[in-house]
């Protein structure tokens, strides 16, 4: 491993910038800790990795503060020891990197991207990764499903990238996104809060994924809304209203007095999917709500789905730990 060449670092950067609060001692799991045991609990619930030291360089200082907040992870970790952290891809996760203290060298395609404290970069889920920490390294680490980003695109109707949404590997100040950090702050503050409210969890992703759309560089064209975007729109409040019901392409044709044929060109147009598929990621968006809502009432997690129009139970769940990375029991109990 080739040493990082250290400049002086504090809590932030070495020229004046604004400091932010991620995560505090309430959230802590680890303290003066093994790197590897703090690698093992990355891998479980942050992204998948391989963990290596500079040669003599444990030294048992490695700590890390966690949070699961809704369908994001807010993650601030040290290893206490120049590390290298190599995956082939992250796969259907986005991660958004902070560096609070040290630097961190990313390698990508024979290109190198240093970063020092006041830094941040946003990581694709089809990049391989391959960081190096130096030893006095801090970062804070948003962790955000592919899927969060595709149904923002959807909602501010969008046109999605045949290759998928991906942003720029590229440095950005933090003084350059206050805002952005400010909300940060925020959602780690609700997560740490004792009476934390389950409704506003997906108000916050969905908040979380529009600015970074909003502010970031990336392959998404933000266009204004056409006539067409319009009638797409008003479908997808037609969809939502109905949510219910057993909706098909006939009835959406008839909702816009459009053809058959152009409802297909519309959709794939906007969401690059077919009604049919599209219909049934919004009931499933709306099981899911269901589910993280404490005040939504239903008798089980069967009543639920036959509720939405999921018959075939076994399917169901399938598709549903899909699209949100674990079962609808395992969501219900963690309410």
């Amino acid at each position: 491993m080739q040493p990082i060449s250290i400049a002086p670092a504090s809590a932030c950067a070495s020229r004046p910038i604004r400091c932010f609060s991620f995560l505090k001692e309430t959230s802590t799991v680890f303290h003066q800790a093994d790197p590897f045991a703090v690698s093992e609990y990355v891998n479980e619930h942050v992204g998948n990795h391989g963990l290596s030291l500079q040669r003599g360089g444990w030294s048992g200082k490695a700590a890390l503060a966690h949070r699961k907040f809704g369908n994001i992870d807010l993650c601030r970790l040290a290893y206490g020891s120049q590390a290298r952290i190599v995956s082939e891809r992250l796969r259907d996760i986005y991660h958004l990197q902070f560096i609070l203290r040290g630097q961190c060298r990313y390698e990508l395609d024979h290109d190198s991207i240093n970063l020092s404290a006041g830094q941040l970069m946003l990581i694709n889920p089809d990049d391989p990764v391959d960081l190096t920490y130096s030893e006095d390294c801090e970062k804070f680490i948003l962790r955000l499903p592919t899927y969060l980003l595709h149904n923002t695109c959807t909602e501010h109707q969008w046109q999605h990238p045949q290759e998928g949404i991906r942003f720029k590997p590229m440095p950005y100040r933090f003084d350059s996104l206050e805002s952005l950090l400010y909300l940060l702050t925020l959602i780690c503050q609700e997560a740490e809060a004792e009476s934390l409210q389950p409704q506003l969890l997906n108000h916050y992703s969905r908040v979380i994924a529009t600015k970074l759309m909003t502010m970031l560089n990336h392959n998404v064209s933000l266009e204004k809304p056409t006539l067409m975007d319009v009638s797409f729109e008003s479908l997808v409040h037609y969809i939502d209203d109905n949510i219910k019901s057993d909706l098909c392409v006939e009835n959406l044709a008839a909702q816009a007095r459009m053809s058959m044929r152009s409802i297909y060109h519309l959709f794939e147009r906007h969401a690059k999917t077919t009604p049919k598929h599209f219909i049934r990621q919004r009931k499933l968006q709306a099981v899911h709500n269901a589910l993280m809502d404490p005040s939504s009432q239903f008798a089980n997690i069967t009543a639920l789905a036959l509720e939405y129009g999921f018959t075939h139970l076994g399917r169901f769940a399938e598709t549903y730990r899909e699209t949100f990375g674990q079962l609808p029991s395992e969501v219900l109990k963690q309410r």
